[in-house]
């Protein structure tokens, strides 16, 4: 007779753990304190679901132990990921590295998952909120609005705090807090930031290729550590910046700004080539309008709004004839375009973010098992760790890769004979 269990968290992570431990002869249930189980999914890849990256390397994850979330990851990896998916019926689709059903659509991914654990007569339990958490000599006892239920091991996968919408409260570092474990502060990550400038109305709705470099601010004023930085379409707002390249780099400015450091962003608009190269450009933009004026110089470049901001930022009038830009001006004007500054003051709220940064600490999980070394029979999966990766699928391969090792390892442990020999503390 298989071991019995219980899954906090209806999921990526929690789904995913679920099945495996059912497949690999565990009785399971899964406890979810959402409507339905696996919403945040819906959401993901903007609707259609970017479930892995073939171009996974170990930059791609960030966590305060870096070696931890390859170490999961290549237990579950990606091959065996789209296996995994396919025998579930979904036909995937690479574009560049990122994978996505090939139906485009998030549904058929969640549907999928629903379907399996109905297939396997996995219990699953909804609009269940839970109170607390018991360690018993038999395993583990779970009381909550729906009840209490007992389960010889216990796999925590209740996500972040990010999205709190789709069912990310934050409520399950509490629950792990309660049975010993260090949280690490969660900051939002992934997420858009806010900068000061009251110029940001008048470019709000502008997309354009830039370089996103993050710095602190120096004592006086000036350029600090460098922090982080990122290229793609940037997105501009009305509060500050967004967009791939922004979300790419922002849990690094979340941490700086949270460690009461002062955070600088320097844009590059036209980071396909240097300096000189833009610079030689503008003169020859320069010939090329002559005979007109500044107003329309740089709206073969840019967007009208960005170029009517750049001739501002440079002091250039829009009536002024192109003939009368000298060099030093156009020195003036591709270091404001070269290197836009502005201050970062915050990043949106947890509601906005896609992960957070921080959670349970991995210096307490077994990497080989995902069990808990402090708590034997309890395991961890997913966003509630201390592990994020990039925007590009990235995630829920954290979410695979994490839920399928811990289910694997609860229905194939023996809570009871676990000791020293597998590495607690």
């Amino acid at each position: 007779m298989g071991n019995r269990g219980l899954v906090i968290g209806g999921g990526a992570a929690g789904l995913m753990a679920a099945i495996t431990a059912k497949e690999n002869g565990a009785d399971v249930a899964i406890l979810e304190h959402m409507p339905r189980v696996g919403k945040k999914i819906l959401s993901t890849g903007n609707g259609k679901c970017n479930l892995t990256n073939r171009k996974l390397t170990k930059d791609c994850y960030r966590s305060r132990e870096k070696n931890f979330p390859m170490a999961v990851i290549e237990k579950f990896p990606v091959p065996e990921t789209l296996a995994f998916f396919r025998r579930l019926g979904v036909v995937t689709t690479e574009r560049n590295g990122y994978v996505y059903p090939a139906s485009g659509q998030a549904q058929t991914v969640l549907d999928a998952l629903r379907e399996k654990t109905e297939s396997l007569g996995i219990k699953t339990v909804t609009e269940c909120e839970i109170s607390s958490i018991e360690r018993t000599k038999s395993g583990f006892l779970v009381k909550s609005s729906q009840g209490t239920f007992s389960g010889q091991f216990l796999i925590l996968a209740a996500g972040s705090m990010a999205a709190k919408s789709t069912g990310s409260d934050g409520s399950g570092y509490a629950l792990a807090k309660s049975l010993g474990h260090k949280i690490i502060k969660p900051l939002p990550a992934l997420v858009q930031l806010k900068c000061e400038g009251d110029f940001f109305k008048s470019i709000a709705g502008v997309r354009t290729e830039a370089a996103v470099n993050l710095y602190t601010v120096g004592k006086h004023g000036e350029r600090g550590e460098f922090l982080a930085s990122d290229r793609g379409e940037l997105q501009l707002t009305d509060y500050g910046i967004s967009g791939i390249p922004v979300f790419q780099v922002s849990r690094y400015a979340a941490e700086a700004l949270d460690q009461k450091k002062r955070v600088l962003a320097a844009i590059d608009f036209y980071p396909d080539g240097t300096g000189e190269e833009f610079f030689a450009l503008l003169k020859e933009q320069r010939t090329y309008l002559n005979d007109r004026t500044c107003s329309v110089f740089l709206n073969g470049i840019f967007h009208k709004k960005l170029a009517a901001l750049f001739l501002k930022a440079a002091g250039i009038k829009a009536d002024s004839p192109v003939a009368s830009l000298t060099d030093k001006k156009l020195h003036e004007l591709t270091e404001v375009i070269k290197e836009a500054l502005v201050k970062v003051t915050e990043t949106n709220s947890f509601d906005k973010a896609q992960v957070c940064m921080g959670g349970v600490s991995t210096r307490e999980i077994d990497s080989r098992t995902m069990e808990s070394r402090l708590v034997p029979g309890l395991y961890f999966a997913g966003e509630i760790l201390d592990v994020d990766g990039i925007c590009g699928g990235y995630n829920l391969q954290w979410a695979w890769s994490s839920g399928h090792l811990a289910g694997m390892s609860a229905a194939k442990g023996n809570p009871a004979a676990a000791g020293k020999e597998n590495g607690y503390i």
